[in-house]
Formats: structure tokens, C-alpha cells, sequence
């Protein structure tokens, strides 16, 4: 999502203290009117197999366990086998106030089969797409075609601070495009998924979830800060001669709480033909 997570294709890990710092951005982002027309797609009885890929520390699970009924089975899945332990250690609490069970998968997104997802109710990811290449949305959109898809907070190329800066816009272009690096998908992730998932005879909502960070969120607006220009140089190591007054100014405005930022995600709700 930002320079902070630097992940290679969907292989790479996350630095888990960024995760940490943003899972309550993400939990008031996501877009909760998609929950009831995924409950309505979801089996009426018996347990829920619910895949979470792309797991990290396991906030997607902390967040969506407890808006759905139980009994609830969690197959976490991620490249990274520390996350993995972290995202195991939590406590997954279902609507019912039971815990949910918990299993752990390691490996890459572009190996998904539909086999492996055979009794899935639900596949479910966060902040996954932007990171991946087309190919790996592609596996995703072949393996989940059978079963509903919950796709939270993935990038869209739009941020916006308060006050502005002439230097913002060429900032948050030479973040775009390194989002894009290396065949990744960055802020086009949602409408390639889109049309991944519609080739397949799917039907695809779409609602923002934007995160909107004030005074109350500095630290995560600072170190969003760092890694969103720190990328953006890295880019066009020509915008390097103004990036370290430029970053010094919005630290000291964000450190005042005179400095807003909203950076704009996207969440998916895809439902199989028959569902939909």
C-alpha cells in the first residue's frame, strides 16, 4: 500500500509493525455495506471454511470474524511464515461469540488452484491486489470463481492532503508508478480484478474505503509519509533534491495536527454467477 510495505509479488513479506499501526485505519476503511449482501451469499447453516489470503498478522480475520455467524474455520495463507505465526497466535471470535478455528497454509498466491479451494464459503483478502501482478489475480479470480470474494482496501492511485503542495500531485505519480514496478499491478489492481473475475461470469460491487487520517491517527499518517515519498523517490531519484524538505514539512504539520490525508482504497465484493 505504501513504500512501507515492500513486498515483491504476493512472495515478499510485510514489516509486521506497519500492519499493526494501520489495522484500525483499515478497520474503519472497509466498506461494511458489503456485508449484508455477503451474508446473504454465504451457506445459511452449518460451518463456514473462510480463506484469507495474503493473511499477514491476521487482521482481516480479526475484523470479519466477528460480522459473520458461526461456526467459522480460518485457512490463513501467506509467503511469509513469521507472519503466519503471528496471524496463528490470534483470537478469531465469530458473531456468535465462539472462537473460530484456525489453520495455517504457507505459500504463494500464483500457485492457487480451484483445488485447493473445494469447500471454501468465502475467500477473503486485504490490501492483497495492489501487490500483486496480473497473473496472480488471475489465479485468484480461476481458484475462487466457485465461492463469494471479499476484496478490502486495495490502492486506487488517489491521496489527497490538507493544505496542499504544488509538489503533492508529482509525488503521488511517482508513487503510482512504483507501485507498478516489476510487472505489479499497483493502483490498476482493481479493475484488472474486475475483469478477471466478470470473464468468469461473476458479479463484481465495488465501494470505497477510503482511509481519513487527522490528528488522531499522526503516527500512521507520519510513517505513511516516510515510506509514500521515500517510493516515490526512489522512482524519479530526481525529486530527491526537494523530498527531504518536502517530507520535513508535512512531518512537522502532521506532528502539529494541522495536516489531513486521504488516501483512497477500494473494497470488492465478487459473487459467483448463481449467487449474484
Amino acid at each position: 500500500m505504501t513504500g512501507v510495505e515492500a513486498r515483491g509479488g504476493a512472495e515478499a513479506g510485510f514489516d509486521p509493525s506497519w500492519l499493526e499501526l494501520r489495522e484500525g485505519a483499515d478497520a474503519t476503511a472497509r466498506a461494511a455495506e458489503l456485508l449484508d449482501p455477503l451474508r446473504a451469499a454465504l451457506p445459511p447453516d452449518g460451518p463456514l471454511v473462510i480463506w484469507d489470503l495474503g493473511c499477514g498478522t491476521g487482521s482481516q480475520g480479526r475484523w470479519l470474524a466477528g460480522r459473520l455467524r458461526g461456526p467459522q474455520h480460518w485457512i490463513l495463507h501467506d509467503g511469509d511464515p513469521h507472519l503466519l505465526d503471528r496471524a496463528r497466535a490470534s483470537t478469531y471470535v465469530t458473531a456468535d461469540g465462539t472462537p473460530a478455528t484456525v489453520e495455517t497454509r504457507a505459500g504463494g498466491i500464483g500457485a492457487l488452484r480451484a483445488s485447493d479451494l473445494v469447500g471454501a464459503s468465502l475467500v477473503t483478502a486485504s490490501a492483497l491486489l495492489d501487490v500483486l501482478t496480473a497473473a496472480e489475480v488471475e489465479a485468484i479470480a480461476a481458484a475462487a470463481a466457485a465461492c463469494p470474494v471479499l476484496l478490502t482496501l486495495s490502492v486506487v492511485g488517489r491521496a489527497r492532503l490538507s493544505p496542499s503542495e504544488p509538489l503533492d500531485a508529482e509525488v503521488a505519480a511517482a508513487f503510482d508508478a512504483h507501485q507498478r514496478r516489476g510487472g505489479l499491478l499497483g493502483p490498476d489492481a482493481v479493475a484488472a480484478a474486475t475483469r478477471a473475475f466478470g470473464r468468469r461470469g461473476a458479479s463484481v460491487q465495488a465501494r470505497p474505503s477510503p482511509w481519513r487520517l487527522g490528528p488522531g491517527q499522526a503516527a500512521l499518517t507520519a510513517e505513511w509519509l516516510r515510506g509514500w515519498v521515500a517510493a516515490a523517490v526512489e522512482q524519479r531519484p530526481d525529486l530527491a533534491p526537494f523530498a527531504e524538505d518536502y517530507l520535513g514539512r508535512r512531518l512537522t504539520e502532521c506532528a502539529a495536527g494541522r495536516l489531513t490525508a486521504e488516501v483512497h482504497h477500494v473494497d470488492l465484493l465478487v459473487l459467483p454467477g448463481s449467487a449474484s
